[in-house]
Formats: C-alpha cells, structure tokens, sequence
C-alpha cells in the first residue's frame, strides 16, 4: 500500500509539471506571435515594408536593408512603439550609397577679335595645359581666358576626337564660338565672303571625325551696295538684268518674279546687300519692272532713290502718259521718275513726224471717270482736275494726264466745256484735238443731244469742229419707270402681308422683327417718297375706346419715325390712329383680334387731301360683318342673354389690363 501510495504521488507530480510545461509554452508562443503581428501591422501602416521581424520569447529581432540611415532609424522608432528598446534585437543594415555617375564634359571656344575663351568641364587626363598649348599656337599673343575645371575621371568615348576637330578648326575661324561634346560638334562662325562660308563648310565637312555629329551656323555678310541699283532692259529677245540688287530674301524674289512676267527667261542673279534707300525696294522695283512691260519695251534703272524709265519709240504718246502717271501714284514717296519717250526717228529730207495731243475722258455706266492726255500746265491741270471733281465726284475721277506746253491758247475751254457735255451723259467718251471735240455715249433724258449742241456751239462757236453721237436709252430715264402711286401702296402692303408689324403688349416701341417690317418698307418706298400716304394704326375693341385711340396714333408715329430713321423722305406721309373704329375681321375671336391689330398704308389724293378708297368689295363686306358683329354683340350684353358678353362686361380698369395683355 505504501508503495502505491508513493507511485501515485509521482504521477501526479509529474503530470502537474508537464501540464505547467505544456502551459508555459502555450503562452510564449502567444506572445511571440502577437508581438509579431503588432510590430509588423505597424510597420506596414508606416511604410516600412522592407523590415523583417521575429519573435523569440520577449525578444523581438528585426532585419533588413535599409535605403539609408533615416529609413532604419525612423523604421526602428516605429518598432519601440510597440515594444521596448530591451527587447529589440537590431540586425537592420544600411544600404551602400550608388556609384556616381560621371559629369557630362563639354566645352566651349570663342574667338573674336579680343582674344579667346575656354569655358567648361574636361576630364583631368586630358589636361588643361594640353589644351591651352594648342590654343596659343593659333595666333602669337592671343589674349586667352581660361574658365576651364577638371574632373578626375574617364574621357568618354570620342571626346579626343571631337576636342582635336574643334582646336583645329578653331585656327580657320577668326570670328566664331564652337561648343564640344564627345558626340557633336556645333560650330557658329561669320566669314569675310560668300565665296569664304562655302569653302569653309566644305573643310570642314571633309574633315569631320567618324562618330562625331557635326552642326554648322556660318554666314556670310551681305555685301554694301553703293549705290543701290537696279537696271532692267526690255526689247524683242526679251528681258535681262543688267545688274540686280535687293535688300532681303524676299524683296529679291518679288523683282525676280516681276522680272520673270516681262520676259526673263534666263537664269538671273540679284544680289542681297545692305544699302537700300527704303525697306519698300522690292515693292518700288517690282512696279516699275510691271509699268516697263506695259510698255512694251525700253530699259529701267534705279540709282538709290532715282529712277530713269526710257520707252520705245513706237510707244504711242497716251499710253506713255498714263502708264507714267499710274506709276508715279503707286510708288513710295521716296521714289521719283524720269521718264523719256524718244522722239520718232527723222527720214532724211522729211518733216519731222509729232503725235498730235490729245485729251480722253471717259465715263462708265456706274460713273467712274478717267482723264488722260495733254494739260498745258501744272496751273491748268490742276483747275480741270479740280472742275473734274465738282462734276463727277472726287472718289470718281482717275486723272492720269500730263502737261505739255506746246499746247495752243484754246485747249483749256475745250477741255472744260467737253467735260461738262460729257457730265450731261449717262456714261460716254470725250475726245478733244486740235480741230476736233468728238462726244460720244448713252443718255437718260431725249433732250440730252439738243442741250449738248446748244452749250458746244455757245462756248466753242459755229465754226469750231464737233461731232456729238448721243443716243437716248428708255430704260435709263428714272421718271418713265417710276412706279404709279398706287402701286406703291400695293407694294408696302405687300409687305405688311407677308410679316405685320406686331408691338409689344401696351408697347409703341419697333423692336424685334417689326423693325426688321419697317426696313422692309423703306426699301419698298425708294422710288415712291413723292407718293402722299397715310400710316394708319388699328387695335381690336378690347380696352377702353379712347385708350386704343391714343394706342393706335402712338405705333402709327412710331412707324413714321422709324422710317425716317431709315433715310426715307417723310415730306408726304402721315400718322393716323384709328383704335377699334375700322375692324377688318370678328373681334369676338382671337384669330379676329390678331386680324384687327395692324398697321396699314393708304393713298391719299393730293388734291383732295382725302383717302383713296382703293379695298376690294370683299375686303369691304368683311368689314361690315365685322362691325354688324360687333353690334349685335353689343346688343347682346345689354338684354344679358350672351354669357361670354356679360364677363366681358368689366370695368374699365379691368378691361385696361386685358388690353395690356392682348394687344
């Protein structure tokens, strides 16, 4: 008994402490776990994903690689949050920094008349002094700046290329800045010449090193041209230069062009140069180069600012004077011309032949005028042009003439008094010569040819020479188609019928498309403001009698005032307010109603002063249904039998406020 007593007090002491074993393992792999998950949930949340963490009993054991300090440093901060600094066991490592990457060399060398600078980053093996050696041997005492740094490390791949090409080029290039990489080399440089920027490009192109980009910026200056000139010649091989010079790209192209359209065919070349007279050369060459095709033939030169335009002899005397004439108004101001027209060459023992002068004067149908020929002075000029104007309107006359003081006494009056025929004509021509003033056109009136005959043979006599050919056109003469004053009304109502003049409730103002209406009517009235009419403003029956009355004259003047606005003479019509008193249609409708709110036009007899009763006898029946209508609807509301009429029987204030509504 006493040994089973023993062999069951083992037991369970051995079973207790397995159970305290077994308990005590349960709770550390707990707090492992949980400890775990706390410091990991933390560093999730803090963006520390990259730390490893492990629990063992109450230490905590964090890993990783950290970017930098700060990372581990804020990453382990994070961690003491949870648990204590005791309990963490570090193992986070720092990562190693990147490797630097090496700097981008470059250089840049500039020359000019002062010396030449360095500025930039080399590597160090290819050595400041190296590349300052190379630059003194160019030119003996140049003075060098030296703004050059060095850096400790590997020359690129075709660095020592690309700097040996640009020292070298350097020596041929007195003006010019030239910037190095070790893939491309960018050369900005000015030569002396043409000539010189194309035998520099091509040195160096020949001499670009493989591997290496090769960008080049050379000109050339435009060459001083003094003076300025420019010689054209025209004859029946065509036309060449002489000599050519413009003072851009462009200018150079539109005198080439201009050239061109006179019969250049060759190859021509104009030089760009610097010395033009005014920005304007192109332009001024290129019009003088079209005013010596009109010609036909001769030459063209500009010295700066004087131009010299020689014709041909067979160019006739008025064509010169005018292509002249348009050519010295289309110049800039700067310009002036001399222009030649050689005489006719003399067969030996004849009389020298002379164009006869002339002066022409022409008038288009739509009444443009142009004046060419002979003036016997500037004085004289100037008073015909000035009587040219008063007769036909200044922004009308084109005068292209030109003096000629071997005019006789008597061609100013002829010229005058031809002018002054010629204004009587709807459009025609004036010839005027020596022996002879021709009129020739069209008129608008059969008296014309008798007025003109009568003023040519009052201020010229009997004996002087003029022939007249005028012919009367019917269609021209404004009275004969004017139109009767009837249909004038019929043509405003034609109007009105297709779009009435509709105002706004209780309204007199045009707005809208009743002012639209109104410009309708004025077009309409253009050949009829001699025509008397009378505007007459209607309203329906709703409102009080005297308010329609005031209503009506009101839009009736409006309308009357809106023509006028218009530019329609108003001389002949009048305003005239009817109210309610003249429907045309059943008030007792809306459709009605709307009929009867209109704004007519009526003729009125001059001599009377009354209206012309010019409706139909359908339109008058209509009328008087309208009113026996209105009648008996009057009747009706007095004896109460119409229901509709007894609640129209308001007040007058009431019915002054329907009225605003409707009409």
């Amino acid at each position: 008994m006493q040994r089973l007593a023993l062999f069951i007090g083992a037991l369970v002491m051995t079973i207790a402490a397995a159970l305290s074993v077994l308990s005590a393992s349960l709770i550390a792999d707990y707090v492992e776990r949980t400890t775990t998950e706390d410091v990991t949930h933390a560093l999730k949340i803090d963006d520390f994903g990259w730390v490893l963490v492990h629990s063992d009993g109450l230490k905590v054991h964090v890993s990783g690689l950290a970017p930098d300090e700060g990372n581990r440093f804020n990453a382990l901060a994070t961690i003491m949050r949870i648990v204590s600094a005791s309990r963490v066991q570090d193992a986070i490592t720092v990562a190693d920094p990147d490797d630097l990457h090496a700097p981008r060399f470059s250089l840049e060398l500039l020359r000019n008349d002062d010396g030449i600078s360095l500025i930039g980053l080399i590597p160090d093996k290819t050595g400041r002094n190296e590349v300052l050696g190379s630059i003194s041997g160019i030119q003996k005492d140049t003075n060098v700046t030296d703004m050059l740094e060095t850096a400790d490390y590997p020359e690129p791949d075709g660095w020592n290329a690309a700097l040996d090409f640009a020292l070298s080029s350097l020596s041929s290039l007195p003006r010019s800045k030239i910037s190095v990489t070790a893939t491309k080399v960018t050369i900005t440089a000015i030569t002396d010449s043409q000539a010189d920027k194309e035998k520099i490009e091509a040195m160096l192109l020949s001499d670009q090193p493989a591997g290496v980009a090769l960008v080049l910026h050379i000109s050339a200056p435009r060459p001083v041209i003094t003076p300025f000139s420019l010689r054209l010649i025209k004859d029946a091989s065509g036309a060449r230069f002489d000599s050519c010079s413009a003072d851009t790209n462009a200018a150079r192209q539109m005198i080439l062009d201009a050239a061109q359209s006179a019969g250049l065919q060759s190859e021509a070349t104009c030089t760009v140069g610097l010395g033009t007279p005014t920005p304007r050369w192109g332009e001024a060459a290129a019009q003088a180069i079209r005013a010596l095709n009109a010609l036909g033939g001769g030459s063209l030169t500009f010295s700066d600012a004087d131009i010299t335009l020689v014709a041909t002899v067979e160019t006739r005397q008025i064509d010169f004077d005018r292509i002249v004439y348009n050519l010295e108004q289309e110049l800039p101001d700067v310009f002036s011309v001399h222009a030649v027209l050689p005489p006719k060459p003399i067969m030996e023992g004849s009389a020298a032949a002379k164009e006869p002068p002339e002066f022409v004067a022409t008038k288009s149908p739509e009444g443009l005028v142009q004046m060419r020929g002979r003036m016997r002075d500037l004085r004289t000029q100037v008073s015909i042009n000035n009587f040219a104007k008063a007769q036909f309107g200044g922004d009308n006359l084109h005068d292209t003439t030109r003096t000629d003081p071997t005019l006789p006494d008597g061609w100013p009056p002829r010229v005058l008094v031809g002018i002054q025929s010629l204004g009587m004509l709807h459009h025609g021509i004036l010839i005027v010569g020596l022996d002879m003033l021709e009129l020739r056109g069209i008129s608008d009136r059969p008296e014309v040819s008798t007025e003109v005959t009568q003023l040519l043979a009052e201020k010229l006599g009997d004996a002087s020479g003029f022939k007249i050919e005028v012919t009367y056109q019917e269609s021209l003469n404004k009275q004969v188609l004017l139109p009767s004053p009837q249909e004038c009304v019929d043509r405003i109502n034609g109007v009105l019928t297709a779009g009435q003049i509709v105002f706004a409730p209780s309204s007199t103002k045009l707005s809208g498309s009743a002012t639209d209406v109104v410009e309708k009517i004025a077009e309409a009235m253009q050949d009829c403001t001699e025509v008397a009419m009378e505007i007459g403003g209607h309203t329906d029956s709703q409102g009080r009698e005297n308010m329609n009355q005031t209503l009506s004259q009101a839009r009736a003047e409006a309308v009357l005032d809106g023509l006028l606005s218009n530019e329609v003479l108003t001389s002949y019509l009048t305003a005239k307010g009817y109210g309610e008193s003249q429907p045309i249609a059943d008030n007792g409708t809306e459709e009605g109603r709307q009929a009867n709110r209109r704004i007519e036009f009526r003729l009125i007899d001059p001599k009377t002063g009354k209206i012309v009763d010019s409706a139909p006898e359908t339109d008058k029946a209509e009328a008087d249904a309208g009113a026996d209508a209105d009648a008996e609807k009057a009747d009706d509301a007095e004896t109460g039998t119409d229901t509709e009429n007894k609640e129209n029987t308001a007040t007058d204030g009431e019915k002054a406020g329907e009225n605003n509504g409707q009409d």
